[in-house]
């Protein structure tokens, strides 16, 4: 099952109701749930044609989908009208780790000041699939339930500018942590998960931005372990 399927992003419908987005809007949703769950590979490039047949779109869309997503990092312009998924170095993972070690351990500091019974909850159930999947080798929804649980935690932050650029973070990585569960196998991952559930229940801010740091760090280092001087992830 695709994560389109997963997060149940549904073809636009024959009859667009008034609480329909836009179909621009439709259509960059769809293209980056594919690059953030890993659909589209490292190097994968991308072109309008193809994504036209893809998303069943306008190429108005598509061209609008893609500018937005050269512009969150997501995709990369390499001249002659190319397009493609960027592929990670050894110096952009060490960037990845310094820039999401530092937003998101903070947004789990500020999130512990919010902390509500029903947060906890929600994050526990996510937390419950997110483990299922690990067990069952299920690598779509492995990522699926680890950026659910990070993103109802940031919510949680009431920090709009580090949540929104923490979600820009994770398109950049998201094609490459793919093929990290790939071949390591989604028991191998790093999970502290667990550790940040105890500190929210406790209030404790600075134990959930260590145990986010810790999680953050662990999960990349398994990315740069993937590159071999500086090689293409393939």
């Amino acid at each position: 099952m695709s994560s389109l399927n997963l997060i149940k992003k549904s073809a636009p419908k024959p009859t667009k109701s008034a609480t329909d987005p836009p179909v621009h809007e439709q259509v960059y949703q769809k293209l980056r749930a594919q690059i953030l769950f890993g659909e589209m590979a490292p190097g994968q490039p991308v072109t309008i044609q193809g994504l036209t047949d893809s998303l069943g779109a306008g190429m108005t869309p598509v061209r609008e989908a893609i500018r937005r997503l050269i512009t969150d990092g997501a995709l990369m312009f390499q001249g002659n009208r190319r397009v493609s998924v960027p592929v990670l170095s050894a110096a952009d993972v060490e960037q990845l780790i310094f820039v999401r070690k530092s937003i998101e351990s903070e947004l789990a500091r500020r999130a512990t000041c919010h902390v509500t019974p029903a947060l906890i909850a929600e994050l526990e159930a996510i937390d419950a699939a997110l483990d299922m999947a690990i067990v069952a080798g299920d690598v779509p929804g492995y990522l699926l339930q680890n950026y659910r649980f990070h993103s109802a935690l940031y919510a949680q932050a009431r920090a709009p500018v580090m949540t929104d650029l923490s979600d820009r973070l994770w398109l950049r990585f998201g094609p490459s942590l793919r093929v990290v569960c790939g071949r390591f196998g989604t028991q191998n991952l790093p999970d502290r998960h667990k550790e940040l559930l105890a500190a929210l229940r406790a209030g404790d801010g600075d134990a959930a931005g260590a145990a986010m740091a810790q999680d953050v760090e662990q999960g990349m280092q398994m990315v740069d372990a993937m590159l071999e001087d500086s090689a293409p992830l393939s």
